[in-house]
């Protein structure tokens, strides 16, 4: 029996099909993601191409198409126009039909328009890569999968048609905003699906992402590992990629006495990880003191009930959960005042119009009267505050 040219073993056709799927998703998560949707680095022009020309053969996707619903989805996420949101159509409809969700988007002349600029537009694109010519490459990638596998190469060739729609349209979407571990409490239900990203290129750390949109580097913490970013680094090194955004780091300065425009610049720019640190030190301790002083087992119980809820947006509450959150809080005055100045805090955030001077005045009285409620660790990280900069210290 013809077992191709390569004539591999099982293992090795195992082996090569595992590979040939990264290098598709390493196309993905670098060049549609990272490079065209965000900007967030430069790619050579070679190793562009190269990725388009991979993605044609083995996807069939065009790269206004893909930017376009992608750019879609962080501008109305979680919204009745986002494309693919779990929160709208439900966990099954995104996992199970994310590609067809996908595809409506695509062939949506709107959302070309609106959202697919500054991607390829040359003769390639227009002659080759789209249009009539678009499946002309996956039938090529089936053609070369026989010669080079055999007849098995027409698993290799089914794999790898699925391998985009169940990983990234339904796995990503869909799971990506289900389950996991949130790092930051966006507006919407973005998710970490686990702290290791490498069967997805790092898109496993969604969350990090939607937090830091623009950023090249999807790993946030020391224990969180983006292999896309370590592509990057490694076609840095050659000088084949350019990282053009990253996420802010906050700067602290102990010497600094009082908050001003600066702190405020460097408040704003790090808000992420501000309210993050929010959750960590004040709400997480604030509510270990309550459960300690709590003995009624029914108010123990729906003190527990509502732990997550204290720092989850109001927008992606249910009703039920924000009568649980509002029984609880009703119970606890400590935890009821963490959690109105949580809220004053995002508040500030929120005034886009507002002068310097006038988020610097926000600030300030926010800390005057955190410091007033007797709180320590409010007070302490109201204290905090002030040693945020945009300078380097």
């Amino acid at each position: 029996m013809f077992d191709g040219i390569l004539e591999l073993s099982g293992w090795g056709v195992v082996a090569a099909t595992l590979i040939m799927t990264h290098i598709t998703i390493a196309s993905v998560t670098l060049y549609l993601h990272r490079h065209q949707a965000h900007r967030a680095i430069d790619l050579h022009p070679a190793v562009s191409h190269f990725f388009r020309f991979w993605l044609w053969l083995t996807t069939s996707m065009v790269t206004k198409q893909w930017v376009a619903v992608h750019r879609k989805h962080h501008a109305k996420c979680e919204t009745e126009q986002d494309p693919h949101s779990p929160m709208i159509l439900g966990i099954n409809t995104v996992m199970w039909s994310g590609a067809e969700l996908y595809g409506n988007q695509a062939r949506n002349p709107e959302t070309l328009e609106a959202y697919g600029h500054n991607t390829p537009n040359d003769w390639l694109e227009n002659n080759l890569y789209s249009g009539r010519t678009n499946k002309l490459g996956i039938a090529i990638m089936l053609v070369i999968n026989v010669l080079l596998f055999g007849p098995i190469g027409l698993t290799v060739w089914a794999i790898q048609m699925a391998w985009i729609p169940f990983w990234a349209a339904g796995v990503i979407n869909g799971v990506g905003h289900y389950l996991g571990y949130r790092n930051f409490e966006v507006s919407d239900t973005s998710t970490n699906i686990v702290p290791f990203g490498i069967i997805i290129g790092g898109e496993e750390l969604h969350n990090n992402h939607h937090a830091f949109g623009s950023s090249a580097k999807f790993s946030v913490k020391w224990w969180e590992f983006d292999i896309g970013w370590m592509y990057i680094r490694l076609l840095s090194f050659v000088g084949l990629a350019r990282v053009k955004k990253m996420a802010p780091k906050p700067i602290m300065d102990a010497n600094k006495p009082t908050i001003d425009k600066d702190t405020v610049m460097a408040l704003v720019s790090n808000r992420f990880q501000v309210m993050s640190n929010y959750a960590r030190q004040v709400m997480k301790n604030v509510y270990k003191e309550e459960v300690k002083r709590t003995n009624d087992g029914v108010l123990r119980y729906q003190l527990k009930r509502a732990r997550k809820l204290l720092v989850r947006d109001n927008f992606l509450m249910d009703p039920t959960s924000r009568e649980n959150l509002a029984t609880a809080l009703s119970q606890h005055k400590a935890l009821d005042t963490v959690y109105e100045f949580r809220q004053k805090l995002e508040a500030i955030w929120q005034k886009t119009t507002d002068s310097q001077e006038q988020l610097v005045q926000a600030v300030q009285e926010w800390c005057r009267e955190a410091e007033a409620t007797g709180i320590k660790s409010l007070q302490e990280f109201a204290e905090s505050l002030k040693r945020y900069s945009m300078a380097s210290v």
